[in-house]
């Protein structure tokens, strides 16, 4: 997928509705390997091994919908300290 070409946001945001809707109406069990977009038309499906896309399809890897924190990593930082009471 060339994310330069497209708008990750939405193709994230899409891609999270479907997982949401996989997990909150199947079974649990078999683990995807990630979503099938079609963007244009703002419908997707679960995938289970690598998917053969159409020229207007994208597919999302399962990991990139489970660690939103990817990227993001901030370090912490230190608690402030207190002086003497």
């Amino acid at each position: 997928m060339r994310l330069d070409r497209i708008n990750s946001s939405v193709v994230l945001q899409l891609a999270r509705q479907v997982y949401f809707r996989f997990l909150s109406s199947g079974p649990g069990g078999v683990e995807p390997a990630g979503i099938v977009l079609k963007v244009a038309a703002t419908e997707g499906r679960v995938v289970f091994e690598a998917p053969v896309l159409l020229p207007d399809e994208h597919f999302v890897p399962i990991e990139w919908l489970r660690n939103r924190s990817v990227g993001r990593n901030r370090p912490g930082r230190p608690a402030p300290s207190r002086g003497p009471l």
